[in-house]
């Protein structure tokens, strides 16, 4: 299947396409994805570590990278926009943007920005090149890396563009999309993770304290 450019796969219609991409290694029985592979370190990397903050996983293949790139960056300087004026390695721990009338003491759903470069065309023998060169480019911030394809063969890939995976703050998968955002579908966008983000605190028990301390 082809996703269609700018095309969101929202909440009612992704039960059509779990059982076609979704592999049952994937997803739990209650539709908890836990997507993991490697970064250019070698580090094992899992989307299951982000339970309780939204992930969006931006990839792409080698000619959709810049674009995917661009996204990626513009998305994380959104929601973290301290990060434009650190150096590298202080660019993936800078604080989230806040959420208006976000009750104080509980802490902020993160939002999670994670590069991915889909290589199914790299052969097992050039992997560690492809590594080499990634850390040479990447040497501070992480980028999974995708040799086995598995984004693609769970939600396709428009080649040459960015392709763009929403999981909420439970890990189950909230929308798919592909291609570029303009600026007002880049503000739409965001607007609604900020709402996936408040829709968790339903999910958040809040007991006020003797001295309205605010107790998780």
């Amino acid at each position: 299947m082809v996703f269609p450019n700018k095309y969101f796969f929202h909440c009612v219609c992704l039960g059509l396409v779990v059982g076609i991409f979704f592999e049952s290694q994937d997803v739990a029985a209650d539709g908890v994805m836990n997507i993991a592979m490697e970064d250019q370190f070698q580090n094992s990397c899992e989307t299951r570590a982000f339970l309780g903050d939204v992930v969006i996983l931006v990839y792409a293949e080698r000619h959709g990278a810049d674009k995917s790139l661009q996204l990626g960056r513009k998305l994380h300087l959104h929601f973290h926009p301290t990060a434009d004026t650190v150096s590298a390695d202080a660019w993936s721990q800078q604080p989230v943007r806040g959420i208006m009338n976000w009750p104080s003491g509980v802490p902020v759903p993160d939002v999670r920005v994670i590069p991915v470069a889909s290589l199914t065309e790299v052969p097992r023998a050039l992997k560690p090149v492809a590594r080499a060169r990634i850390r040479k480019d990447s040497p501070l911030v992480p980028l999974w890396l995708d040799f086995e394809g598995s984004l693609e063969r769970m939600f396709g890939i428009i080649p040459g563009e960015p392709n763009v995976v929403v999981l909420d703050t439970v890990g189950q998968v909230h929308s798919v999309f592909c291609g570029k955002l303009d600026d007002q579908e880049f503000q739409q966008f965001v607007t609604r993770v900020d709402q996936i983000r408040s829709a968790s605190l339903k999910s958040v028990r809040i007991v006020t304290g003797p001295n309205e301390n605010v107790l998780r």
